[in-house]
């Protein structure tokens, strides 16, 4: 069955040229949106492969911490497509170094990367874009760490994340939460997906315990991916300010 609930939507990924991000862009892609994608690495290839499937799909390459660079972005975008509808936060680092070891460069490339960029692309593309539209959705994407404060998924304390990337992602639930106060009267929404341990490049050398889980497994991108489109969707009209947990369990309050 062909799903069409985003058909007509401009949808923007961050950190979308593969892993979780490209499983996002694709999945919005299967509900009809059109996708801009954009990523410090080259987001060619990604973009080639939407088109094949008859996707009207762009790229941007940039680095989000860039204030000049994501406005190029989002203008860019715009100007391709006539407008930014949904916004998907997704571009992130992890510095998996313990708060002894931890160095200033990396402490500020994970807040600079995961907190900074999702407030510059947040604000670029709501001022002035979705406020003259008078409608979007900004979906961010933190994690369970920013929730159990660099808890790893066996529950257990010495989390893997490391110290910067759990600050930077508890960071995103509350400015997403801030965010949602102030512009829901604009037609906007904003909330989050905090995702657990899931299965890409970045994490297929790492040992991630499950015994804290209610599901023995680890997540896939598409679990992420079915999140955000559910939050980017029109049945979430009413829905903002939310963090939606997407872990297997293994935040369960």
């Amino acid at each position: 069955m062909t799903r069409t609930e985003l058909a007509g939507q401009v949808c923007l990924v961050t950190g979308g040229a593969r892993g979780i991000g490209l499983a996002i862009a694709r999945e919005l892609c299967s509900r009809g949106a059109d996708v801009a994608i954009v990523d410090v690495l080259d987001p060619d290839a990604a973009v080639r492969t939407l088109q094949e499937q008859g996707i009207r799909a762009a790229g941007w390459q940039a680095d989000v911490r860039d204030r000049g660079q994501v406005r190029h972005c989002v203008d860019g975008v715009v100007g391709r497509f006539g407008r930014i509808d949904v916004l998907v936060n997704n571009a992130g680092t992890c510095g998996r170094i313990d708060l002894e070891h931890m160095d200033d460069a990396t402490w500020e490339r994970d807040i600079a990367t995961n907190l900074t960029g999702t407030f510059l692309f947040t604000q670029a593309a709501i001022y002035p874009h979705m406020k003259a539209q008078g409608s979007g959705r900004i979906v961010n994407i933190s994690s369970v760490s920013g929730i159990m404060g660099g808890l790893d998924a066996s529950g257990e304390s010495g989390g893997r994340s490391g110290p910067a990337y759990a600050a930077s992602k508890g960071g995103i639930i509350a400015f997403t939460r801030w965010v949602a106060k102030e512009v829901g009267t604009l037609g906007i929404t904003s909330n989050t997906v905090a995702p657990g341990a899931v299965a890409t490049p970045m994490t297929d050398k790492m040992d991630y315990p499950l015994g804290g889980q209610a599901i023995k497994r680890m997540g896939r991108p598409e679990d992420i991916a079915a999140a955000v489109a559910y939050l980017a969707g029109p049945g979430t009209s009413f829905v903002t300010g939310e963090t939606l947990k997407v872990c297997g369990g293994a935040a369960i309050g």
